[in-house]
């Protein structure tokens, strides 16, 4: 039968295959982002544009420290897209952030792309972009990591949240 040795080994090679993790605690959070072309105006101008989920910006990710984000990535555009997650680490997924064909291939027009973000010990307002040529000026979002439920943050609670994305509506052209 199993000795408490290969249990022992086996929970070990468990913890460090997945991560810093606390059992209970982090959850799977699933977002679906479709990337396309959409109308909008701004300072009395009319633009066509790439958006996910057709905002501008794009829609904002929440999640807590620990929690594995996965993000859907549908291309119903014509151009190749590419994601960059600012402040995250991703140690098990290094081949898939980044600029393209240089640390990862594109999502290519038509196709889906399953990103896998495991958060270990970030937390705070991040933001996500667009890695691809031109699209980063329009393809962009927060990324808000909350604390775990049980812990606060180091500094007393806001009356409200309202996240800040600054970009340049002016130059974005497709």
């Amino acid at each position: 039968m199993w000795s408490t040795a290969k249990i022992s080994i086996l929970f070990f090679l468990g913890v460090i295959l997945l991560g810093n993790v606390t059992p209970g605690l982090a959850l799977v959070r699933r977002y679906k982002f479709v990337l396309g072309n959409s109308a909008h105006t701004r300072l009395c101008t009319n633009k066509t544009m790439l958006t996910i989920n057709g905002q501008f910006p794009g829609p904002t990710i929440y999640a807590r420290k620990g929690d594995l984000v996965i993000v859907d990535l549908y291309n119903r555009a014509s151009h190749n897209i590419t994601i960059h997650w600012h402040g995250v680490k991703m140690p098990r997924y290094p081949w898939s952030d980044g600029p393209e064909y240089v640390t990862q291939c594109p999502v290519s027009p038509g196709t889906k792309f399953s990103q896998r973000i495991v958060l270990s010990d970030e937390e705070g307002t991040l933001w996500w972009h667009a890695h691809s040529e031109w699209s980063r000026a329009s393809v962009y979002g927060a990324l808000i990591i909350l604390p775990l439920k049980n812990e606060t943050y180091p500094f007393p609670k806001p009356h409200a949240e309202v996240p800040l994305l600054l970009g340049s509506y002016g130059g974005i052209s497709c």
